[in-house]
């Protein structure tokens, strides 16, 4: 069911995006700066592309700040869960020789030890 739900909006999706596109098909001008000041400064570059591939291009540069703006702003997160990761392994294996080296103390087998613990 879910399945079908996904494949209906995604294909509502792409008939919405192919309408909006169909609509704004005119050229626009894209230019680096205002007239003025692109005179002033030498820098004049600019160029032509249908309307819907600069709302498309718009849409998915924003999409890419975004995730660049949250991957960077999670990072002390990420170093945080690493940190403590690599805390609770090392913990793991000191409790894991504690625990065999106080099974040798007591002279105990450890498959029986294991039994033991596997009764309990």
């Amino acid at each position: 069911m879910i399945r079908w739900m996904k494949l209906g909006f995604l294909a509502l999706l792409a008939v919405v995006l192919l309408t909006v596109a169909l609509a704004n098909r005119q050229t626009v001008t894209l230019s680096l700066l205002p007239p003025d000041m692109a005179h002033f400064a030498g820098l004049t570059w600019s160029v032509e592309m249908p309307l819907f591939l600069v709302i498309v291009l718009g849409i998915v540069a924003g999409l890419l700040i975004g995730f660049v703006w949250e991957w960077l702003r999670e990072h002390r997160h990420r170093v945080t869960a690493a940190e403590q990761s690599r805390e609770a392994r090392k913990l793991k294996r000191e409790v894991e020789a504690l625990k065999s080296d106080k099974r040798r103390a007591r002279g105990e087998d450890d498959v029986l030890a294991l039994l033991e613990d596997g009764a309990r």
